[in-house]
């Protein structure tokens, strides 16, 4: 009885044991490759005197050019954030301002290596207003090309006054 004990005991470490080691490198290769892989989410743009724009739009982290920032990475590496590229909000504004035809503008920043979303379809947040990016309701506690997107998410860019 006792050797049966320890042949379980060592068949079960064992394979506790290899699905331990195996374990990270599957994960790895399941979430690599797909790590910036086009999303799908609601964007809503809610200016001062209503909606600007409501819509779903297919996103992926990639290369923004604004008029006052020039051109800069916007995939969620951004300030080390993300180790790798993501889809993020300020990448899904700028995909629906082309897809869509509307204009936006934001000053680049380069010590917080992101874009500060100054316009939207000439509604400038100004002196006294800001757009604010919410998802899923809360505001990102990181910029728009920082902030990881996720497939169903609601982001929403909010003029918002002082």
């Amino acid at each position: 009885m006792h050797g049966t004990f320890a042949r379980r005991t060592l068949i079960t470490a064992t394979a506790l044991g290899l699905a331990l080691v195996a374990a990270p490198a599957t994960a790895h290769a399941q979430s690599a490759p797909g790590t910036n892989a086009p999303v799908r989410v609601s964007l809503t743009v809610q200016g001062p005197d209503g909606i600007l724009f409501k819509g779903k739009i297919r996103t992926r982290g990639h290369d923004v050019t604004t008029t006052t920032g020039g051109t800069h990475t916007c995939d969620g590496t951004n300030g080390g954030a993300n180790p790798s590229a993501v889809p993020t909000p300020t990448a899904a504004l700028d995909d629906a301002a082309h897809r869509r035809h509307f204009t936006w503008d934001g000053a680049w920043y380069a010590s917080f290596d992101d874009y500060s979303v100054d316009t939207i379809k000439n509604v400038s947040g100004g002196a006294s207003a800001y757009w604010n990016i919410s998802v899923n309701g809360t505001p990102t506690p990181v910029g728009g090309c920082q902030f990881k997107l996720n497939a169903g998410d609601t982001v929403a860019f909010t003029w918002t006054a002082f």
